[in-house]
């Protein structure tokens, strides 16, 4: 289904899949993976375990800038992830360079613990004193800027 852009460029895929694996893939993000699929939406969804300490492969970062939309699914735990972080990084860099849509969904954490980064995203980056200042104002930039986009909040099963 993956189609043309706005520009003359070709999206390899329609939707690239941004979560927690811990978090969701066994359960919210396993199924909806599978209910995009069924609709024929081509969808990234990253399924190799990720060693502690590795930096983000570049063929992940190609499926990000490949894809036509991000769905970004935040959790409690996501922000304990540099690998998820640095992801969110480039997602949102190219929402803003090529037009990507970002849609983010806020799975039992509320959407203004991530844009503040309160809540376990403030305890998560209580524990970055090793990473460059650099790269931790890009995560909480990108924090802020996705937290503030209109998505869904999931809470106890239900879309509120």
């Amino acid at each position: 289904m993956a189609s043309s852009g706005t520009s003359s460029f070709q999206w390899r895929w329609d939707v690239f899949l941004c979560f927690r694996g811990e978090d969701t893939r066994l359960n919210f993000t396993d199924h909806l993976y599978s209910a995009l699929t069924r609709m024929g939406i081509d969808t990234f969804r990253d399924d190799e375990g990720l060693e502690r300490g590795r930096e983000i492969q570049p063929s992940l970062l190609k499926a990000i800038e490949d894809s036509m939309i991000s769905v970004v699914v935040f959790s409690e735990n996501y922000a304990h992830s540099k690998w998820c972080l640095d992801e969110l990084d480039k997602i949102m860099q190219c929402s803003r360079e090529k037009g990507q849509k970002v849609l983010p969904i806020f799975y039992h954490v509320d959407p203004s613990d991530v844009r503040k980064q309160t809540g376990s995203f403030g305890e998560a980056f209580a524990r970055y004193g090793n990473v460059t200042e650099e790269r931790v104002l890009r995560w909480r930039a990108a924090l802020t800027e996705a937290g503030g986009l209109s998505g869904w909040h999931v809470q106890h099963g239900h879309v509120i």
